[in-house]
C-alpha cells in the first residue's frame, strides 16, 4: 500500500514534467487510440478486433505474476495517458482503483472484464488449501477469460468501445471481430464436443484453479490444491494425501499446472500416483519468448484442448 501511495506521489509530480517535453505522444504523432491493458488476454482481444489501427500497450511484463503486480510511475503516466484502459476489476486489481481515483479520467474509457459477464463467488471445495484470512465481503473469481462462451462477451464490449471511439476504423473492427468472434465459437464447440463425448468429467489440479468459469462453462467437476487467486506455493500433507486419494480412486490419468507455476505440487502428486503432468493455460500471462513469437489467447486455449482430451479420455 505505501509502495503505491509513493507511485502516485512521483506520477503527480512526473506528469507535467514528462507533457512538457520528456515523453513522445503516440497518440498525438500517429493519430492512434492509445489502448492499455493490465494483463494478456485483453491484450490478446484488442489485437485481434484492432490489428495495428490502435497503440497498445501491456503494463504487466511477459512473465510476471499477475496477482502481485505492481505498477512503476511509468505505468501510471501511461495509464493516465491513455483513451481506452482495460482491466480485470477483482481483488488483485486494488491497485487500479486507488491510481484511477488520483486521475481526472473523464477523457478516458474504462471497461472492467468482470463487468462484461456474470462473474460468481471463487469456490473453497473439499480438500483445497485454504489462506486464514477474514473476508469481509464475498470475493468473486477474477478469471472470467479462461471461458471462451466469456471471451466472446468481452469481445463484443471491447469492440462496441472500438468503434464508438474510433469511427473511420469501425469497418475495420467490425469485419475482424465477426471473424475472431467465429474463431472463439469454433473453440467453444470443440470443449462442448469434447466433454460431451469425455469418459471422465474430473479434472484434478497441483495448483491454483483459475478455470471456475471454464468448468461451470462445459460442466466439469475439478479438485486442486488452491483456489484461483490464492498466493500460496506450500499446501498440507492432509492436502496431497486427499488429492492422490482422488486421483487413485477415479483413476484420474492426468495433474494439471497452470503456466508460469512452480508445479512442485504436482510433481509430488504425480509421483505418488504414476499420473501425467500437463498444462492447462489459464492465460494470466505468457513468457517473454511467447511473447515475442505472437503467442495468442486461441493458440493457448488450442494447446488446452488437446491436454484436455488426454485427462478426460
Amino acid at each position: 500500500m505505501k509502495r503505491i501511495v509513493l507511485f502516485i506521489c512521483v506520477f503527480l509530480s512526473l506528469t507535467t514534467a514528462l507533457s512538457a517535453g520528456g515523453r513522445r505522444d503516440t497518440k498525438k504523432v500517429e493519430g492512434k487510440l492509445q489502448v492499455v491493458t493490465t494483463i494478456f488476454p485483453p491484450y490478446d482481444f484488442v489485437r485481434e478486433i484492432a490489428g495495428d489501427k490502435v497503440s497498445l500497450t501491456m503494463l504487466l511484463p511477459p512473465g510476471a505474476e499477475s496477482h502481485s503486480f505492481e505498477p512503476t510511475p511509468r505505468d501510471i503516466i501511461t495509464v493516465q495517458n491513455c483513451d481506452v484502459f482495460i482491466y480485470v476489476g477483482g481483488e488483485s486489481d486494488a491497485w487500479v482503483e486507488r491510481i484511477l481515483e488520483s486521475m481526472d479520467t473523464s477523457r478516458m474509457n474504462i471497461i472492467a472484464l468482470m463487468d462484461c459477464v456474470a462473474v460468481v463467488e471463487e469456490e473453497i471445495i473439499e480438500g483445497m488449501e485454504v489462506e486464514e484470512e477474514e473476508e469481509e465481503e464475498p470475493e468473486y473469481d477474477e478469471h472470467v477469460w479462461t471461458s471462451p462462451k466469456n471471451a466472446k462477451l468481452i469481445v463484443e464490449k471491447i469492440a462496441e468501445l472500438l468503434e464508438q471511439k474510433d469511427v473511420p476504423n469501425a469497418p475495420v473492427y467490425e469485419k475482424n471481430t465477426t471473424s475472431y468472434l467465429a474463431k472463439l465459437d469454433d473453440l467453444d464447440t470443440a470443449f462442448e464436443e469434447l466433454v460431451r463425448d469425455a469418459k471422465r468429467r474430473t479434472m484434478i489440479f497441483g495448483d491454483r484453479f483459475p478455470f471456475r468459469y471454464f468448468a461451470d462453462a462445459y460442466g466439469l467437476r475439478y479438485f486442486a490444491a488452491f483456489p484461483g487467486c490464492s498466493t500460496e506455493t506450500e499446501c498440507s500433507a492432509a492436502t496431497i494425501a486427499f488429492l492422490v486419494n482422488k486421483i487413485r480412486t477415479e483413476t484420474i490419468p492426468v495433474v494439471f499446472h497452470i503456466e508460469l507455476s512452480n508445479e512442485k505440487i504436482a510433481d509430488i502428486l504425480c509421483e505418488e500416483t504414476g499420473a501425467q503432468k500437463l498444462l492447462l493455460h489459464a492465460v494470466h500471462n505468457i513468457t517473454k519468448r511467447d511473447f515475442d513469437t505472437g503467442v495468442s489467447y486461441y493458440g493457448l486455449m488450442s494447446q488446452n484442448i488437446r491436454n484436455l482430451q488426454v485427462a478426460l479420455y
